[in-house]
């Protein structure tokens, strides 16, 4: 009796520490991925931050535009707000590493160029943690104040028309290989789309998505008054410019 009582108990011991040790677990994956380090910046304090400012910041990298000369240029973005990091010191084997979702923390300056606000001088170094963003679909903001608010957030457009562009022997097209007509084949791509009778300038980015990619061939096959929506980075020159990566004909 007293050997079966025993063993009772050191089986109900036994599967209360199993019970103890599988609650451990399931709380050590419910893990805030997004949650600020110590001494690093929320998206909303790196906004308010001033310009030639030092800024911390830890993100995600949403995509790789080039590397050059240990310089990386990246999107990188957290549930809040995106961060155009460029000229990232990197070397080539690290860049190689900023796979999409990779989290980073960063340390550099905030600078505006023609509108644009990034991080420049920057270090950084990985962190753990991994996420990829859902493009926020920014059609109903385009002609919105608001819009500057998601600069370089991956987002999405749709149901836009496309407009003519003027070549420069004044014929119109459905593109142009740099911005004024001058490039060729593998320069960046300008061409116009409309909404609501307002027509906007967007491009591919010939660092960001070459000429061996779909987006590029999809823009080089477009027809003027096309239906198309299309994904990219909220980029800013002189207004919106976004770099589109994605284009679908409707």
């Amino acid at each position: 009796m007293k050997k079966t009582l025993a063993l009772l108990l050191a089986l109900v011991m036994v599967f209360g520490l199993v019970g103890c040790a599988g609650g451990g677990e399931e709380g050590g994956n419910d893990v805030d991925i997004f949650a600020k380090s110590e001494g690093v910046m929320t998206y909303e304090e790196y906004a308010a931050a001033e310009l030639d400012s030092e800024v911390v910041i830890e993100a995600f990298v949403q995509a790789k535009q080039s590397w050059w000369e240990d310089k990386a240029t990246v999107y990188t973005q957290d549930n809040n707000g995106a961060y155009f990091l460029y000229e990232l010191a990197c070397s080539e084997e690290d860049f190689a590493k900023l796979t999409e979702g990779t989290k980073i923390r960063v340390t550099g300056y905030k600078a505006e160029w023609a509108g644009e606000v990034e991080i420049i001088d920057g270090t950084f170094e990985i962190l753990e943690g991994n996420w990829i963003a859902e493009p926020m679909d920014a059609t109903d903001l385009l002609a919105s104040e608001e819009l500057i608010a998601h600069q370089n957030k991956k987002v999405a457009f749709t149901g836009m028309t496309v407009e003519p562009s003027i070549a420069a022997d004044g014929s119109e097209v459905a593109f142009l290989y740099n911005w004024d007509g001058s490039g060729q084949d593998g320069n960046d791509l300008y061409f116009n789309v409309s909404k609501d009778g307002q027509v906007y300038n967007f491009c591919v980015e010939s660092y960001l998505c070459d000429n061996t990619t779909d987006v590029y061939n999809a823009v080089e096959a477009l027809n003027i008054g096309d239906i198309v929506d299309m994904e990219g980075f909220l980029y800013w020159y002189e207004g919106v410019n976004p770099h589109i990566t994605a284009v679908t004909v409707k």
